[in-house]
């Protein structure tokens, strides 16, 4: 036994000692980050869904889709609490768009609307949108929503 006390006693040890102690650190923070991480996970109960409904002047269709496009990539891209902003258009009348929103919760689309880029997206294509209709709607099966993403990840 007094040998082992010697041989951590000893000065070159130390190199290993304090790697030893730094690798402990790691592993803890890491395990805590996950811990924290669980906690802010997607939970299906406060989820908001809505399903936004709108007619584009033709004269403007091109530019409303690439400020569109830029907008829902940011969105999803930068905000947590954003889980969809998937715009598409009706095959046999393009200038009618459609975009399925799913936020976490009601916090997240009302951090949404706060954002740089939507504020950018609402100003300029204001003059491009002839109407636009917002429907509320309510996921039948909540908790097959994560199953859903996770099969998109390649």
């Amino acid at each position: 036994m007094a040998g082992l006390m010697n041989y951590w006693k000893n000065p070159n040890m130390k190199i290993l000692k304090t790697s030893l102690l730094y690798l402990l650190i790691m592993a803890l923070g890491s395990s805590c980050s996950k811990v924290k991480k669980d906690k802010n996970e997607f939970e299906p109960e406060q989820m908001m869904i809505r399903i936004a409904e709108i007619e584009i002047d033709p004269i403007y269709l091109k530019e409303y889709i690439a400020i569109l496009k830029e907008e829902s990539e940011a969105s999803v891209r930068l905000e947590p609490g954003v889980i969809s902003i998937y715009p598409m258009f009706d095959k046999k009348t393009p200038t009618e768009i459609r975009i399925l929103e799913i936020y976490a919760n009601k916090e997240a689309y009302e951090s949404h609307l706060q954002t740089p880029h939507f504020k950018k997206y609402k100003t300029t294509t204001l003059k491009m949108v002839k109407s636009l209709k917002l429907t509320e709607v309510e996921a039948i099966d909540k908790e097959s929503m994560p199953r859903i993403f996770r099969k998109l990840n390649p």
